[in-house]
């Protein structure tokens, strides 16, 4: 097959731009559209963006797109395309499927007619008379068509790329590691400065800054489809995962705390950093926002705070962020960036945003308040 392929890395609505630079960091070129980064890139692209991506959701293999107005034509072009150079004779190839604002609209239709389009061309390149056995490796192919456009491709990933392998525990509404990661990247911080997480939760925020701050490849500790599929050739794998190890930092010397009221989820943050294999590196705490005491200078609080969505819960997410406010007033060269959905968040802690992002988490519309420390 050839060398050169179209890779797709998804991102969460709002993140492109960061997906995009982070993809550009690893040499490739890119194109930003809504909800994914498209680049062109070897085939030892897949392994380096599986293993490095922090902010992206998966990484995606562009197999073929052509307009498409009627079933003949999905089966017809499906079909003309090369799918034996991606998935072997015993490949599992499951289809899954969206149509937006397109003639074809009923997806398992679509889903059903690219999946025997697949077989049938399969059929004819291997010789095979009945149908495909699929006991082999996983090849999850997708059909998505908008406006009448079908892009067919393969998720070279697996399980999203947020699943880092390090979570053994979580509370009721865990931040997804991939938008942890994105909020620390739209911040100024070093790994030599002081961070910390007021609101730490299952301790994702912390646990992300870590692996920032060490420069450790955040898919070092799991698997991914495509390390079973030939065509991504073991030596590939063996060189991302050589660079990723000669990439990491790991003498970095890091002052990251994250801390919370529940002790329960404190002991969970701290299960999953060892798990993670940085327990040695970030210290725990179970306190309130009010007892927070900042020993240094030019800091930075990062953190997801209850948003008081739920009746009744209003008045305590207002009451911690009126504690927040009320501390960082006396710590003027720490920044602080919190992500919330409350829209009164500015009036409660005291103060307005020098910048804020309109930012997905989930489904829920939330804002990245931004304070700039004074230097």
């Amino acid at each position: 097959m050839t060398q050169e392929v179209t890779l797709i890395a998804t991102a969460a609505m709002g993140l492109e731009s960061i997906v995009a630079n982070e993809v550009k960091q690893l040499g490739y070129e890119v194109e930003v559209e809504n909800g994914k980064v498209v680049f062109q890139a070897p085939v030892s692209a897949i392994p380096r963006c599986n293993l490095w991506l922090r902010t992206g959701d998966r990484v995606k293999l562009k197999v073929g797109v052509f307009k498409v107005s009627t079933f003949d034509e999905l089966f017809e072009s499906t079909k003309a395309l090369p799918w034996e150079q991606y998935i072997m004779e015993d490949g599992k190839f499951p289809v899954s499927g969206k149509s937006v604002k397109s003639t074809l609209f009923s997806v398992p239709d679509c889903q059903a007619i690219v999946k025997k389009a697949i077989a049938e061309r399969l059929k004819l390149k291997y010789g095979v008379a009945s149908t495909m056995p699929e006991t082999g490796s996983l090849y999850k192919v997708e059909v998505a068509i908008y406006k009448d456009e079908a892009i067919l491709t393969l998720d070279t990933s697996g399980a999203g790329l947020h699943k880092r392998g390090y979570r053994v525990g979580q509370g009721e509404a865990p931040l997804k590691e991939t938008m942890a990661a994105a909020l620390l990247k739209l911040t100024n911080w070093k790994p030599e400065q002081p961070l910390i997480d007021p609101f730490c939760g299952s301790g994702t925020i912390p646990i992300e800054a870590a692996l920032i701050g060490q420069n450790i490849a955040p898919g070092f500790n799991r698997e991914f489809a495509s390390e079973n599929w030939p065509f991504v050739k073991d030596q590939y794998w063996e060189e991302a995962f050589q660079e990723a190890e000669d990439k990491a930092n790991y003498d970095q010397k890091l002052d990251i705390t994250g801390s919370d009221i529940d002790h329960k989820m404190i002991k969970v943050a701290n299960d999953n950093a060892k798990e993670a294999g940085l327990g040695d590196l970030i210290s725990w705490k179970q306190m309130q926002v009010k007892d927070l005491f900042l020993r240094k200078e030019n800091g930075y609080i990062v953190g997801n705070p209850p948003y008081g969505q739920r009746i009744g819960d209003q008045e305590g997410a207002a009451k911690i962020y009126q504690n927040l406010g009320n501390v960082m007033k006396q710590h003027p060269t720490w920044s602080v960036y919190i992500l919330t959905a409350y829209e009164a968040f500015e009036k409660e802690y005291g103060q307005k945003a020098t910048k804020k992002r309109k930012l997905f988490n989930g489904f829920i519309q939330t804002n990245y308040y931004q304070y700039f420390g004074k230097r």
